[in-house]
């Protein structure tokens, strides 16, 4: 059966109007012009086809018409916070979310969230391969990691700089040959074929490490390696157009425990 289309907003007025049997009080409570209370009234009053309130020397007065479904109608406001506030409480706050490149994860994402989980045994993370197709709503994702220009129509902050480097082992011929990959499959320039050819960035990384030869990959990304001496990096980096982005639509971004894990993956970023 269709269900009937609710003029809730009209609904909220009547109830607040007649609570105050004043329309400027009425307004005052919700933050509007009491023309606009007005105006809404009308506009019920039309919707269903009877008076409302009347005008008397005392004041405003409710009609019968509107006595008989204020009980109703102020039930079903109740109902309806209860419903808001199962939704909340149905959120599983220790369960995150994330579409990740599987590289990034093990360069960065994952030990920055094993340090946030701490001692909290109950928090658990699902971590997904992620590109910029994966879908929010098929996958239920809390958050994602993009390699991208930017957050597109998704709320987002940036992590670390659009910058890539070459990297190689210490020591290595500066002309040693190139390593290619998605993000950057012609390094040597356009129609020039790298030496060898791999899944992603983390893949260049390895494949320099083992001294294959040199990869020119995002700087974040390369950061722990340099850190642990499996490559050098050269000392200039270049700027690219490309950077990492975390990002949700608005409504997960919205959600306390991803602003949460947002201020601990990037402190001081979480309430952006």
């Amino acid at each position: 059966m269709k269900r009937t289309l609710l003029p809730l907003n009209g609904l909220r007025v009547l109830d607040a109007a007649a609570r105050h049997l004043s329309f400027t009080r009425a307004a005052d409570e919700l933050a509007v012009t009491p023309a606009a209370v007005g105006q809404q009234i009308r506009a019920l009053e039309d919707l269903l086809g009877v008076v409302l309130f009347r005008r008397t020397p005392r004041g405003l007065e409710l009609t019968a018409e509107a006595e008989a479904g204020l009980d109703a109608i102020r039930e079903g406001f109740l109902r309806f916070e209860e419903g808001v506030q199962a939704i909340q409480a149905g959120q599983s706050s220790h369960v995150h979310t994330i579409a990740c490149p599987r590289d990034f994860f093990a360069a960065w994402l994952g030990p920055r969230l094993a340090a946030y989980r701490g001692g909290n045994t109950q928090m658990r993370f699902v971590v997904v391969g992620g590109d910029e197709a994966v879908d929010f709503t098929e996958a239920n994702l809390d958050l994602a990691v993009r390699w991208a220009e930017g957050p597109g129509e998704l709320e987002g902050v940036m992590l670390g700089e659009p910058a890539m480097v070459t990297v190689s082992v210490a020591g290595a011929d500066p002309q040693a040959p190139w390593i290619g990959w998605p993000g950057d499959s012609a390094p040597g320039g356009e129609g020039r074929e790298p030496a060898m050819s791999v899944a992603d960035a983390g893949s260049a990384i390895s494949a320099a490490a083992a001294g294959l030869g040199r990869a020119r990959v995002p700087a974040l990304l390369a950061e722990s390696a340099v850190a642990a001496g499996l490559v050098v990096a050269r000392p200039a980096a270049s700027a690219c157009r490309r950077a990492y982005w975390l990002v949700a639509p608005p409504p997960q971004w919205r959600q306390k425990k991803v602003r949460a894990l947002v201020a601990a993956l990037l402190p001081g970023m979480g309430s952006k």
